[in-house]
Formats: structure tokens, sequence, C-alpha cells
């Protein structure tokens, strides 16, 4: 993880669906899969389903999988009430966060904590402070930050006391807009990036192209804004040309993406969030190997951040 000492696996299981769409039957066949498959870094959050995902990670450690085999992600700043995003990275709510992300994952310490968004409202200095306790009580081995924009990481990264080694935020080859400014300063100042929609929230399977699947989160009510941008336009041209590429080497849409994104030195791990054990088990059949430079230049090319929208 950047300049640290911290090691994860390259891809991350994130389970931001866990206790919605993902119920612990499901969700413990896959945790059992990824973890055999190599899979040591786990991704979560107090947001995510009002703690569920926690609750539910937290039987399935022990039980499952050893807490000892496991790089244990968790995010806190941001929480949902009564269906209400509320931000808050005071040191109050932050502390509080990590009381209970602990509490519902029974474990006495996560491996990575990150600041889960940049709070206009609460000071950095206030925010850092957290972070900084945290590691200083050994409740947390190593502090990051989340969405966090160039500036602000290089500015985190110069206050805390505790070393800022992660910054998670969206990459991928729909989505380069961290290479301007985030990733020059997660380089200078030695921090990895965890990269959440690696997949470009699932259009860089390919799944897309010409038609939503009923099942997907597209055709969701509540998750269609979510899908939507990458569909038409700039995005569907990358999407064909990455299909073509795949073509050629004889892998995977997915498999292509996720072998791009990790060339990038400074990118730690891929968080992937399948819903279902069946798409993790694609996901896990992907060979991850680097792509011929030429193939890697083509993609580069027709995904470069000054291509028109339309």
């Amino acid at each position: 993880m950047g300049t640290s000492g911290l090691r994860v696996s390259a891809l991350a299981l994130g389970t931001m669906t866990w206790g919605k769409e993902t119920d612990v039957e499901s969700a413990g066949a896959m945790l059992r899969d990824f973890v055999d498959a190599g899979g040591t870094t786990l991704d979560t959050a107090v947001s995510y389903v009002e703690g569920r995902s926690e609750a539910i990670l937290g039987e399935l450690l022990g039980d499952v999988v050893p807490r000892s085999d496991v790089v244990l992600v968790s995010k806190a700043g941001v929480s949902h009430r009564n269906g209400k995003r509320m931000v808050d990275t005071s040191r109050r709510a932050m502390l509080a966060g990590l009381d209970a992300s602990l509490a519902r994952l029974g474990t006495d310490h996560l491996d990575l904590w990150l600041a889960n968004i940049w709070d206009e409202n609460v000071p950095l200095e206030e925010t850092l402070g957290a972070l900084e306790h945290a590691v200083s009580s050994g409740r947390v081995r190593y502090a990051g930050v989340s969405n966090y924009n160039g500036w602000q990481l290089a500015r985190a990264a110069t206050l805390s006391e505790a070393p800022i080694v992660a910054n998670q935020l969206e990459y991928s080859l729909l989505e380069r807009t961290a290479e301007p400014e985030v990733i020059p300063a997660a380089e200078h100042v030695g921090a990895g990036l965890l990269c959440w929609a690696p997949l470009g929230r699932g259009a860089l399977t390919g799944k897309y192209r010409g038609q939503i699947p009923a099942d997907s989160r597209g055709a969701s009510s509540t998750m269609s804004g979510y899908v939507d941008r990458y569909l038409e336009g700039r995005p569907a041209r990358i999407v064909e040309a990455l299909v073509t590429a795949a073509k050629g080497l004889g892998r995977t849409p997915l498999d292509v993406a996720l072998g791009w994104l990790l060339e990038h030195h400074v990118v730690a791990a891929a968080v992937v969030g399948p819903r279902t054990h069946g798409q993790l088990k694609e996901i896990l059949s992907s060979s991850l190997d680097p792509l011929p430079d030429q193939i890697t230049t083509v993609l580069d090319e027709v995904s470069r951040l000054n291509q028109g929208s339309s």
C-alpha cells in the first residue's frame, strides 16, 4: 500500500451490497472463495447498509476465515439514517464510528481505517486527530482517506502525524479524472490507491452493450442513475474498444479492464463489489496478466480525458 509496509491483495472484496442485495449465505460463499483464491483484503464501511455489511462480515470472520488471514478496511464519516445521507468527520463521529465498526466486526483492530470523505464543515486537523488517536491507541494499524482530490490528499498527508498510506477513489478506463492531480499527489506522499468501481460500475464487463439486463444494477429503479452515465457516448466507445481488444487477446473485457488498471504502480488494489457468487467467480477466473504495450496504448488513447463526451 503505497510506500508503507502494509501488503494487500491486488483485488479487494467490496461488501457494499452485503445485507441488501447479498444475503449471509452468499456472502459466506464469496468470502470463502475469495480467500481460497489468494485474496486478503476486505473493504467495508460504517455507511454500508447502515452497518449491516460490517455485521455480516463479523459473523463470518472466524467461522469462514481466520481474522488473522485478512486485511480489514473500513471507513467512517458518512452514515445513513432513515434513508438520509449524513456527513460528519468530527472527532466524536469518527471515533464513535470506529467503536461501532469494531463491535460489529468482532475484532479489536482494523488494519486500515479511512476518513470516508472530505468534510467542509469540520477542520481537517480534527479529522486527522481522530485518525492519529486511533493509530496511537492500537485500534487501527494504518490510516488513510477516501474520495480526496489531489490538494486535499497532499494537505492531509502533510498535516497528519500518522502516515496517510491510502486514498480510496473511483478509477477505471471510464473514470480517469484522478490522473491530472490525485495520482501525482499520491505518488508524492507515498499513498497507494484503492480503486472502487474498477469495472466502470459494471459497464466494462460488456453486459450493458445494446441492452440493460433485467437483473443488473442498471435495471434497478434505485440504482439506475449509478450506471446511466457510462452507457452512451464516450463510455460506449471505450467499451467497444475494450471488447475488441479482449477478443483479440482471448480474454474477457472484465479481465482486460482490471489488467489495465493494475498496471498503474500507484494502484494498490482494485475494489470489486460482486453482488452474487457467480459474479465473483467470473472475476476470480481473470488472469490479471499485464497487457501487451500496443493494447495498453490503444486503450489509453480511446479513454483519454480530452476525448469528447458525445
